[in-house]
């Protein structure tokens, strides 16, 4: 019992981003007494789990591992400069991909977050060296797997364990992993996955708890994707990476994050053409080992939580290092809508690859766009983006229809706005209605089993004058780090409920 707590209070620690000893200090105690607490050497009281928690704003011991809660002071104007934060979809897929490299992979500025610790534990205990230095990440794998010891909790807590298909396939001829899990959305089937790899010879049964795969390799020479999908691609990728022939994939996504494992895996040795289209033509190479080192770059979708906070609460704020290429069509879309802003010249991201620029956001009255708003694979709308244009229209004059056609689920949970004095009509699982503007008014309520939903639902919070309570934001927590220190910095009150 002391051994799991310990273990607990170290990963969430970390995750704060405290020493050993910044949390002695915290809870008036030493360092070398933590150290003892984190291997479970020492017993540990009702009271010291307390002051911990306190310290950490996360309950060690609850019904949900990681649950916290968050008061919000709404209707308060946002000043000032924030940055937006590396990639969550870029930093799992990187990780995943460090499973290629027998070598050590340094990674740099990876986020703190919910998402990569479910990762990282699930690294950790199939035998790789994690170790976080500031926020630089070193991974080095084992000689040999052992996929015997693998944490099946924390697998199943993320839905980016799939990717761990593509890399092991190089490693093991039979392998089995936790079926995953993360954000509930709908049938987001893993069917495409299974096409895509049956190529490389790899034969994936899924059971109701696991992933039974099997390999035979092959070298295909060309692989059309069932679905142009973000992990699927990635996937693929990961496959063609470590097979020492040409193989071109076609369907591909050209997101953002797959740009992002294309810059790694050319890092590695691996040549790649056409990156940021449809096609992509892979040659690989028989080995990775050797020492690498790569800096993930910014998320696109942090820039327009910050974006949308502003439009919602008719803010002016500076939201600097904003990946462009990845945000001119929201930016059109809100432009067309009345919103004003202005943005600096394009700069390069630390990866040399990835356009940057600041933008300065302007309060805006919004009117709503005669078209459906809907997502697509990049170059369209981001499809993780939609989901903050249903709080921006709670703003605009008119009626907006937001069909979001991928996620069977995820419409429903726009339908929450209502709670905080939004007008929405659902007409079916992937279309809703909403009118506006309305007058955004303060709630209670629960966040949904999905990221981009719940960052929503904060969103409106914080547009709503008074008092706000939104519980239980792990699924906030996935994909944002720090997200209530940032707030706060822009002038928002935010805080952390201490139900210990």
């Amino acid at each position: 019992m002391n051994e799991n707590i310990g273990v607990r209070i170290a990963h969430l620690r970390e995750a704060t981003g405290l020493t050993q000893k910044d949390l002695a200090a915290k809870i008036s105690t030493t360092q070398s007494a933590v150290a003892r607490i984190e291997s479970g050497k020492q017993n540990v009281s009702t009271d010291l789990l307390r002051k911990i928690s306190v310290a950490l704003k996360r309950n060690i011991v609850s019904a949900q591992p990681g649950s916290v809660n968050i008061s919000i002071d709404g209707g308060l104007k946002l000043t000032g400069t924030i940055e937006t934060n590396t990639s969550k979809n870029g930093a799992v897929g990187l990780l995943c991909a460090s499973l290629l490299n027998s070598g050590t992979t340094k990674l740099r500025n990876i986020p703190r977050i919910e998402e990569v610790h479910r990762i990282i534990e699930v690294l950790e205990s199939i035998g790789v060296k994690v170790e976080w230095k500031d926020s630089d990440l070193y991974i080095t794998p084992p000689q040999k797997l052992n996929l015997d010891k693998i944490d099946v909790e924390s697998a199943k807590r993320t839905r980016s364990i799939v990717m761990f298909i593509g890399p092991l396939i190089h490693k093991l001829k039979a392998f089995s992993l936790p079926q995953s899990g993360g954000c509930k959305l709908g049938s987001r089937t893993v069917q495409p996955h299974l096409y895509a790899l049956e190529h490389y010879g790899v034969n994936i049964k899924t059971t109701n708890e696991h992933f039974e795969v099997k390999v035979k390799p092959a070298e295909p020479k060309e692989i059309i994707l069932y679905e142009s999908g973000d992990t699927v691609t990635e996937n693929a990728l990961f496959a063609a990476a470590l097979t020492p022939t040409t193989t071109v994939i076609k369907y591909a996504s050209a997101n953002y994050m797959v740009q992002e494992i294309c810059a790694f895996l050319k890092t590695c040795g691996v040549k790649i053409e056409g990156v940021g289209t449809t096609t992509l033509r892979v040659t690989g190479v028989t080995k990775i080992n050797s020492p690498i080192e790569y800096t993930l770059s910014e998320d696109p979708t942090d820039t327009m939580f910050f974006l949308s906070a502003a439009i919602v609460t008719k803010s002016s704020i500076k939201i600097t290092r904003c990946p462009i290429d990845f945000l001119e069509l929201e930016l059109l879309k809100l432009e067309k809508m009345g919103f004003k802003y202005t943005k600096s010249k394009p700069y390069l991201s630390h990866n040399g690859l990835t356009r940057l620029v600041d933008i300065t956001t302007k309060p805006s009255k919004l009117v709503s766009l005669h078209e459906k708003v809907y997502a697509r694979p990049y170059p369209g709308l981001n499809i993780d983006n939609l989901p903050f244009f249903a709080v921006i229209a709670t703003q605009a004059v008119g009626q907006t229809l937001i069909h979001d056609w991928v996620y069977e689920k995820r419409a429903i949970y726009f339908t929450e706005l209502d709670k905080l004095g939004a007008d929405t009509v659902l007409a079916d699982p992937h279309r809703i209605y909403i009118n506006g503007p309305t007058t955004l008014k303060p709630a209670e309520l629960i966040c949904p089993p999905a990221l981009r939903p719940a960052t929503i639902l904060l969103i409106g919070m914080l547009g709503a004058k008074g008092q706000s309570v939104l519980r239980n934001i792990y699924s906030i927590n996935r994909g944002y780090e720090k997200l209530v220190e940032r707030l706060n910095s822009l002038g928002a009150k935010v805080s952390y409920l201490e139900e210990f």
